[in-house]
């Protein structure tokens, strides 16, 4: 069957200032198929599509949708072509139920009528396979419904030509399984679909073809057919690389730091943390895995003294004195000055872990500046540690005095993360070190944490790709509403099994 293109990009340009996002790309996209973009991070993927979808307008080159060139130059004006994106994170009002927020916005004669619409969103659902509750709150559901949400909402406004920007990046297996259902149908219905993603499995799985960016440049689409994760990851990076995590058994597995029956709860009343028991051993790598929300992010505030515990210990087996100390109640930097270093890698990048206004050397002074023996502070040793990192974790900046703010979001999360493992922690806590990394910048992260443990750290690791947690994990606990659900093998474990203990929400069987 022939083909028929959706959209046709030629010799699409676009700068900011100096940085060239896009430079002279092409890029066909046709009805009835799955297109996969892929590209390291700056690699000028979200711009490109953020041109198609009337956020940015292109410097140079012409747009044709159906054969005729056309003028994007707003999200209505893509809206009246029919195009609509679903982006990472999502744009609803929590407090409207799904029929209002799929209606919101909505002109034309009896626009609003939330049980004609309820009627139409349910037809959509029929037809595509979508599991929803139109009069359910935002607030009151999971992360799989919100999308759910945001995807029925371009397709009621007769979207023909969707993009999604890293649709399973929160979603359990199970529940990558039922979109990467409803994907295949809507591309059986004839629509055209874009997906930005950083999952080589699923590219793999799910999409037709695949075009790959490199520094804001076209280099090419294979059909999937066709191809592999080697190959691709070659068309991206412009260089072979290995995809390898080479995971190392534990050697001399003490148990470093010992958390019973932990407890927290918020400023509403709600217990966040429930009854928290496990134990990170040193030169091992402990997973946690869990839908987005379970507690995960609480768990390891509470371990560095950023959370109140409200119940239970945490107790830390110093390896330089032999003693054990109980961390409940301490402050940070108590527990800094205890000689535990707890080195925190936060989900909230600028908001938690660096400062944006500042540069890369203040970034790093903010570790050490309490050392100070004088009023002036001893800028060598951070000025070298920042060269250090830029150059070892190839950072993409114009020096190491540049503000934070300035850099890319990938290249914020290197600074974080060496800044956090030159503190030479005896427990490293790392929460999502590689989201919105591509995947050359997430196995030097990998890398890096088995390079931790080898030296006897007591790694946690908080992943939201099950692929990686059990390629890269000796152990993997698993957390449903802030309780642990089960404590299983990386290396006898399947993704399905994870699956399951993350949608439990009491505890299973444990195998320490």
């Amino acid at each position: 069957m022939e083909l028929k293109p959706a959209i046709e990009l030629r010799n699409i340009t676009k700068t900011f200032g100096s940085v060239v996002a896009n430079k002279n790309v092409n890029l066909t996209v046709n009805y009835a198929e799955i297109l996969s973009i892929l590209g390291e991070n700056g690699s000028g993927k979200t711009t490109l599509m953020n041109m198609i979808s009337g956020i940015y307008y292109p410097d140079e080159g012409q747009i044709s949708i159906n054969g005729e060139e056309v003028v994007i130059s707003s999200p209505k004006d893509a809206f009246n072509y029919k195009i609509g994106m679903i982006h990472q994170h999502f744009k609803l009002v929590d407090v409207f139920s799904a029929t209002e927020n799929i209606i919101l916005g909505l002109k034309g004669k009896g626009r609003y009528n939330p049980k004609d619409a309820a009627i139409k969103i349910k037809e959509i659902s029929d037809k595509y396979g979508f599991e929803i509750d139109p009069s359910k709150k935002i607030h009151e559901m999971s992360v799989s419904e919100k999308q759910t949400v945001e995807i029925i909402k371009v397709l009621y406004r007769g979207a023909d030509i969707l993009i999604l920007d890293e649709p399973t990046a929160v979603l359990t297996p199970q529940e990558t399984q039922k979109l990467f259902a409803i994907l295949r149908k809507m591309k059986e219905d004839g629509k055209a679909i874009i997906i930005i993603t950083h999952k080589l499995h699923e590219v793999l799985s799910l999409s037709d073809r695949v075009a790959v960016l490199r520094k804001g440049e076209y280099i090419g689409t294979v059909n999937t057919t066709a191809t592999s994760e080697t190959e691709l990851t070659e068309m991206m990076v412009g260089k072979k690389i290995s995809l390898n995590i080479n995971r190392s058994e534990p050697i001399g597995a003490e148990d470093r730091l010992v958390v019973n029956d932990l407890e927290c709860i918020n400023r509403e009343g709600v217990k966040i943390l429930d009854d928290i028991s496990f134990t990170a051993k040193a030169g091992e790598i402990l997973g946690i895995a869990g839908i987005a929300g379970s507690g995960q992010r609480e768990l390891l505030e509470a371990i560095a003294g950023l959370q109140k515990v409200q119940f239970g210990e945490i107790i830390y087996n110093d390896p330089k004195t032999g003693k054990s100390e109980n961390l409940k109640d301490k402050t940070p930097l108590q527990i800094r000055e205890l000689g535990v270093r707890l080195s925190f890698v936060p989900e909230d990048r600028l908001g938690m872990g660096l400062v944006g206004n500042m540069d890369i050397i203040d970034n790093m002074m903010l570790r050490s500046y309490r050392k100070g023996k004088s009023i002036f502070l001893e800028r060598k040793s951070p000025k070298d540690l920042a060269q250090h990192i830029i150059e070892d974790l190839e950072v993409v900046t114009p020096g190491a005095t540049t503000p934070v703010r300035r850099l890319s979001g990938g290249n914020v999360q290197k600074v974080l993360v060496g800044r956090e493992i030159a503190a030479s922690p005896t427990v490293l806590m790392a929460a999502y070190p590689v989201r919105g990394l591509d995947i050359n910048s997430s196995y030097t992260i990998y890398n890096l944490l088995n390079a931790q443990k080898e030296k006897g750290v007591a790694v946690i690791f908080v992943g939201e790709d099950l692929d990686v947690l059990i390629e890269l994990c000796d152990r993997i606990m698993v957390i449903g509403g802030g309780r642990v659900t089960g404590i299983v093998d990386g290396r006898n474990v399947t993704k399905e099994e994870i699956g399951l203990l993350m949608t439990k929400s009491h505890g299973g069987e444990q195998n320490d």
